[in-house]
């Protein structure tokens, strides 16, 4: 790892440490939502959505556009997709309870 980088990495993965963050961007990876369909598709409240897609915005993790008089979601598949694929591809080799690790108990 680079010298200095484990600041960035902590914000990096406390910004998707937050479960509704990953349902928001596993929302987004079907189609692209305002948030008021975002909170339907969770079932969350829009002000909790809302607050959540903040964090998301700012680290790029998802897009914004407007269109008319809203904003449109969209996740960033470049980062997303990758960063995904590794974490499902770790869980598929590596982890003896197949992607359930917090499961386990010592």
């Amino acid at each position: 790892m680079k010298k200095g980088l484990s600041e960035t990495c902590h914000r990096f993965f406390s910004i998707l440490g937050n479960p509704t963050r990953l349902a928001i961007l596993e929302a987004l990876g079907e189609r692209a939502m305002n948030v008021t369909q975002i909170s339907e598709a969770l079932g969350q409240e829009q002000s909790m959505v809302s607050h959540n897609l903040g964090p998301l915005v700012q680290c790029r993790f998802v897009n914004v556009e407007r269109s008319g008089k809203e904003r449109i979601y969209s996740v960033n598949h470049e980062t997303m997709d990758a960063l995904f694929k590794v974490v499902e591809d770790h869980a598929a080799r590596f982890c003896p309870t197949g992607g359930k690790c917090n499961a386990v108990r010592d």
